[in-house]
């Protein structure tokens, strides 16, 4: 679990960017601490030598121009306000001719300090007449051992500068005991500081990393949408900077990669499309070339062995006639065949074109129905006409009557003797449906749709004397679906019919 959890603090920006930042910040801190440590008192004592040098030549200065004492008194207390120290002038004699108060036991105490620091620099053999020669102001440190003060043994700064116009010395004495006390101040506070400080960087971190981190999860899920092949999703720019622009940039990659998709995908389906078109085709193709060869396999087999019969003239004279009537008669139907071949092939290939005309289509039912009485009377089928009179419609009339033929005689075919065969008519709206009707048996569901197909049988069983080419049907669909007719096959309790519509004219 915790080889998770450090992972996962590995793995998010945020708590990388939020452990950056308490680094930087403990180095930061840390490194300040030792810098007030180490070089605090040093820097600013250094500093105050240096101020204070400057301060009591400006001090110089001011006080030579000075008129008479209370001039040179409001001198020294500015001086004393400015730099928190004390400030003393000796004559030539060694007294102080000049404090910075007017207190009396405030100038002895003044005086005191003036003279341990003069003591200081008298200890050293020549120091104060080398110094009182050159002119040049002296700044050091020296310990205050006045016994009688609270503040005793405490460092003290002193610049001393001697006034070559006055013959006098100026001495400037400042404590080092504030910065000390400073020191120690600041290294109680710095702890309460540095808590707060580690609270108001870890929400600030929190609330900057957050910033920075939610674009780039956003940026994320878009993403990881987009690689699951997901392009909804769109990224929202609401700025200009690097993450903005990587957002704007990947949605310009999620659009191009989902229309590049949506190309391909279109392109595979037409391809799957095209596949099984071929694939169709080739079964057709199969099925054609297996349906021609079972449809002449039996006449050309007629026909030959008839011919070498008559050939090796193993007939008798009387039976020629009959075998040659069998042998013509084999041809046409060949001859029907192919014919029905050439308009499926013209029909199928879409290069046919129908010769439309206004034209009666019950008279045109009358004509078709009227050619196959004789069948009708062989077996002993009852034929009814339920027609609408003067019924005037608009199609190819020749086409139309091959249809009629088609379904009449696919009709006749599967009507036993002593049945019934209907055509009717019904007029819809502006179309008019023509209705074939034969009693019989009914059509497997299964089977309903493969009727229309090429050299498809429901009765295999069926002798030649009764079956067609197998072609009727399919050439039939394919003049109607020209015709833009609404047409098909249905089961009813007594038997089948086939039906389809034509355009009426008014």
């Amino acid at each position: 679990m915790n080889i998770k959890k450090i992972n996962r603090i590995n793995k998010s920006i945020p708590m990388k960017i939020l452990l950056i930042s308490l680094i930087f910040f403990m180095i930061f801190t840390t490194c300040i601490l030792v810098f007030e440590t180490l070089f605090f008192q040093k820097f600013y004592t250094s500093w105050k030598m240096n101020t204070l040098e400057k301060n009591a030549q400006n001090f110089e200065s001011d006080y030579n121009k000075a008129t008479n004492d209370e001039a040179v008194s409001k001198l020294i207390v500015d001086f004393q306000d400015s730099n928190n120290s004390r400030i003393g002038i000796l004559d030539k004699n060694g007294y102080l001719k000049f404090a910075s108060s007017n207190d009396l036991r405030e100038q002895s105490l003044n005086e005191r300090i003036i003279r341990n620091a003069l003591n200081e620099l008298l200890a050293t053999p020549g120091a104060f007449v080398d110094l009182k020669r050159s002119g040049k102001i002296k700044t050091y440190i020296f310990k205050n051992e006045m016994l009688d003060m609270k503040t005793s043994d405490m460092k003290t700064i002193v610049s001393v500068l001697p006034n070559q116009k006055k013959n006098e010395m100026i001495f400037v004495v400042s404590s080092l005991q504030p910065v000390n006390e400073a020191s120690v101040v600041i290294q109680k506070i710095f702890i309460y500081v540095y808590i707060v400080a580690f609270i108001i960087t870890i929400l600030l971190s929190i609330i900057y990393s957050n910033m920075i981190a939610k674009p780039l999860i956003k940026l994320n899920k878009t993403a990881s949408k987009m690689s699951n092949f997901d392009f909804t999703e769109q990224y929202v720019v609401n700025s200009q900077d690097e993450i903005g622009s990587l957002g704007a940039t990947l949605n310009f990659l999620s659009e191009n990669l989902d229309g590049a998709l949506k190309s391909l995908k279109s392109a595979n389906l037409k391809l799957k499309s095209d596949i099984e078109k071929e694939r169709n085709v080739e079964k057709m193709r199969r099925e054609f070339v297996g349906g021609i060869s079972h449809e002449l396999k039996t006449p050309i087999s007629l026909i030959e062995g008839y011919a070498e019969g008559i050939k090796d003239d193993v007939f008798e004279e009387d039976d020629k006639n009959y075998y040659l009537d069998v042998i013509i008669d084999e041809a046409k139907k060949m001859g029907i065949l192919v014919s029905d071949m050439l308009d499926l092939a013209q029909l199928e290939n879409g290069n046919f074109k129908l010769k439309s005309e206004e034209f009666y289509i019950d008279k045109l039912i009358n004509v078709t129905v009227k050619k196959y009485y004789n069948i009708f009377n062989n077996k002993k089928i009852d034929v009814q006409l339920n027609l609408a009179k003067d019924t005037l419609v608009f199609g190819d009339t020749m086409r139309i009557e091959q249809v009629l033929t088609n379904f009449i005689t696919n009709a006749i075919r599967h009507t036993n003797e002593n049945g019934t065969i209907e055509v009717s008519m019904k007029k819809e709206v502006d179309r008019a449906y023509v209705f074939v009707k034969n009693s019989g048996k009914n059509i497997e569901e299964e089977n309903l749709i493969k009727i229309w197909d090429k050299f498809f049988k429901i009765d295999k069983s069926r002798n030649r004397e009764l079956g067609g080419t197998g072609l009727g049907l399919a050439i039939s669909k394919n003049i109607l679906m020209l015709h833009k007719s609404d047409f098909g096959v249905k089961n009813y309790e007594e038997g089948v019919y086939f039906y389809f519509s034509l355009d009426i004219i008014k």
